[in-house]
């Protein structure tokens, strides 16, 4: 039964006017609580995939229900190549995406309606670097980090959203003791501070944290280097989150497993708190960590890792920083390479590269494990997700 017949029902049913009118007010009210709460809970999740190892059309657009964890396709871009990571615009109308090909790599802007999640492809640009693997955002400039190229790429916003050829390029040098994967430079993120006053860049093949001081209305200058802090030789940094107090910094080695902590001052400076590893005690095989989240409310850190483990770490965030471990369970997939809380904190989404599906885990917000709802969402090569507002 709809909403109008319910109401003339109710109308036609009662023979007490003022309780016709009471239960009238209550269904009305019961409806709209019903009917936002719906709304509140329902958020898109955008999904970037490889497309040179199965049939992808580049980005998809799901509608997913927070309460419930059901989800349904809304969209999905036409002939994107390997959109593999994804940075959303702070006011929800723009996506932007790198393209990884190789020398050949792109990064592209699109025009996005969170109502339709619907993309509409803007322009593209040369990356200037080989394999881009991450990006982020503001209101002035789309940054993005060149793995294989080992640089650093800004590029400028126009007021349309699209984005103009490169103002600025910098290039990191060396190499690190893996002679496999650390011949040279690898920059692998970039990622502001809370106070958008830095950037702060991962390079695995250096072993090395770059702090950089960001100027965003600068023309061809818009980051300039700080400082850089070395972490342990051979381990190869590749992603790292902030507290949500901004106090200290979390990153993950991809090579070795090690997660380390830092402090982080205000000034952009990172003092070293502690190491440990997310590897399983006498573990022995390939380990290839990969995404480091945290919890919407701010209480636990979640890691990915790849290769022989596949498997997702939890930890408690204490008090002062530290971490203690919760619990250690298989992503039920090969190759997660990234995952995805939902904004209300409710599911945990992972995206397998290899086995070609996004498993849904639900969360226990007070302890933080998670517990495989049997849903997953089929999908070639899924890489990157992030959740947007309707």
């Amino acid at each position: 039964m709809d909403f109008q017949k319910r109401i003339l029902s109710i109308l036609a049913n009662s023979k007490n006017k003022s309780k016709n009118m009471k239960r009238l007010y209550m269904f009305l009210f019961s409806t709209l609580v019903f009917t936002t709460f719906q709304a509140q809970n329902k958020f898109n999740l955008l999904v970037g995939t490889y497309t040179n190892t199965c049939e992808s059309k580049g980005i998809y657009v799901y509608e997913f229900n927070a309460a419930t964890g059901e989800f349904k396709l809304k969209n999905n871009s036409e002939n994107v190549l390997s959109p593999s990571y994804l940075s959303v615009s702070a006011d929800n109308k723009f996506v932007y995406a790198v393209n990884e090909n190789g020398t050949q790599s792109t990064v592209s802007a699109f025009g996005y309606s969170a109502a339709k999640g619907k993309l509409t492809f803007l322009n593209k640009n040369d990356a200037l670097g080989a394999d881009p693997c991450h990006l982020i955002n503001d209101d002035k400039n789309v940054i993005i980090a060149n793995y294989s190229g080992g640089n650093i790429a800004v590029f400028k916003k126009k007021p349309n959203g699209s984005i103009t050829e490169v103002q600025q390029l910098i290039q990191h040098e060396g190499k690190g003791i893996n002679a496999g994967r650390q011949e040279k430079a690898h920059v692998h993120m970039v990622c502001f501070s809370p106070d958008k006053k830095f950037v702060l860049s991962n390079d695995l093949g250096l072993d090395k944290v770059f702090i950089y001081k960001y100027n965003p209305n600068s023309k061809n200058e818009i980051l300039t280097l700080k400082e850089s802090v070395a972490v342990k030789a051979g381990s190869g940094p590749r992603h790292l989150t902030f507290s949500k107090d901004g106090k200290f910094v979390y990153l993950i080695q991809e090579l070795d497993g090690t997660l380390t902590t830092f402090s982080y001052d205000k000034n952009g400076s990172l003092k070293l708190v502690g190491e440990s590893s997310i590897l399983p005690k006498d573990f022995k095989g390939g380990t290839g960590a990969a995404a480091i989240k945290i919890s919407p409310d701010g209480k636990f850190l979640y890691v990915s890792d790849r290769v022989d483990v596949n498997a997702i770490s939890v930890y408690k965030i204490l008090k002062n920083g530290g971490l203690e471990l919760v619990e250690q369970l298989s992503t039920l997939g090969k190759g997660p390479r990234d995952f995805a809380m939902d904004p209300t904190g409710n599911y945990l989404l992972v995206a397998h590269q290899y086995t070609n599906d996004i498993i849904i885990f639900k969360r226990d917000k007070t302890t933080g494990k998670l517990t495989d709802t049997g849903k997953k969402i089929e999908l070639c090569s899924p890489v990157g997700l992030v959740f947007t507002k309707i």
